[in-house]
């Protein structure tokens, strides 16, 4: 393959989208549930409410007049634009293990639940936790401050929002595709830059093996899609294990690049969480981020979001930088978190 930045593509399609323009078509990715619906929910919670939710699985939550828009949904996630809105479960009138129950039953239906964390998080919980603890031990779901533009270890996140905060904290997502496609247009040369291996560390999750690290590039292409995988924390923190190669000024323009056009309002897409929405993205070809936000000093009244990390057998076609570094040969073949064999899954119904 030619590689020379003159040779360079772009990418067309569903998933080079902007975000003035989406912003626009709501009525293409957000789905309100229905009275109906919503009832058929909650017969299959009551079904499984003698059964561990960590053993939930697609036949024992059953929802048959919903099939068919979860998988209109996951097919658009996964091979189309890359992200849904689901709106409208009345959490408020819900118990904490109703909620978890009706949000795992929803997963499964699009993927598998991985783990998020090195205690074997299936289910997570986005919230401030005032730890006191230095950015290089905590991650930004623990924190209010900004959150930069990053994917996640998985082929799907899903956010599902219990309590917003008391401002701030919108949701905000960038096609990874069309950053690509921007990168070409403005410097074909950081392009290509960004198409070679960068290294990164896990040491926030691995503090006992703070030297680990992965190598893969920032833009991936594979087959008729441009796949991306970017945590700039880890990248920028790997710098500081030995041995790992030190950045070249033309990696830091690249980068800095790449954070500029994701954080131009043309290009992403803003989203306030209300109570009751689930928000499931592509992370192979969406970037996300949050704003930071005011909290409550009610502990019970502060923002509050369930999180999955979901992978799926059905997934876009993963180049082999991923799956060397990724795969641990429990997902099929697939990204897989933080799965570790000794540390076994759980599903905690509160944030640890």
């Amino acid at each position: 393959m030619d590689m020379s930045p003159q040779a360079l593509k772009t990418y067309t399609g569903q998933q080079a989208w902007i975000g003035s323009d989406m912003a626009d078509r709501e009525d293409e990715w957000l789905h309100r549930w229905t009275a109906d619906e919503i009832a058929e929910i909650e017969v299959a919670v009551e079904a499984s409410s003698n059964q561990n939710i960590l053993d939930i699985t697609l036949d024992s939550f059953p929802l048959p007049s919903i099939e068919a828009t979860l998988t209109k949904n996951k097919t658009d996630i996964l091979h189309g634009r890359g992200f849904s809105l689901l709106r409208g479960l009345p959490v408020e009138k819900w118990s904490i293990d109703q909620t978890a129950r009706a949000y795992w039953g929803l997963g499964v239906h699009i993927g598998m639940p991985i783990s998020q964390n090195s205690k074997g998080h299936a289910l997570g919980h986005v919230t401030n936790l005032n730890l006191g603890l230095s950015k290089l031990k905590t991650r930004g779901y623990q924190r209010t401050d900004h959150l930069p533009f990053h994917t996640d270890t998985a082929d799907i996140v899903g956010l599902f929002c219990l309590k917003p905060g008391l401002s701030g904290g919108d949701s905000l997502i960038v096609s990874s595709t069309t950053i690509y496609n921007e990168l070409v247009r403005r410097r074909p040369d950081l392009a290509k830059v960004l198409m070679e291996p960068l290294q990164r560390t896990f040491v926030s999750e691995n503090p006992d093996d703070s030297e680990r690290f992965v190598d893969v590039p920032l833009f991936m292409p594979k087959g008729k899609r441009m796949i991306a995988h970017y945590v700039r924390g880890h990248i920028f923190k790997a710098q500081a294990i030995p041995g790992v190669r030190p950045f070249t000024n033309a990696q830091k323009e690249a980068l800095a690049l790449v954070d500029n056009i994701a954080d131009h309002p043309d290009f992403f897409l803003d989203m306030q969480f209300r109570p009751g929405d689930i928000q499931f993205l592509c992370n192979h070809t969406i970037l996300h981020s949050r704003r930071s936000f005011k909290d409550s000093d009610d502990l019970a009244k502060r923002r509050h979001l369930l999180r999955l990390w979901l992978a799926c057998k059905d997934g876009p076609r993963l180049p082999k930088w991923i799956i060397d570094a990724y795969d641990s040969g429990h997902a099929f073949g697939r990204q897989d978190g933080y799965y570790h064999p000794a540390i076994p899954l759980c599903v905690p119904l509160q944030a640890t």
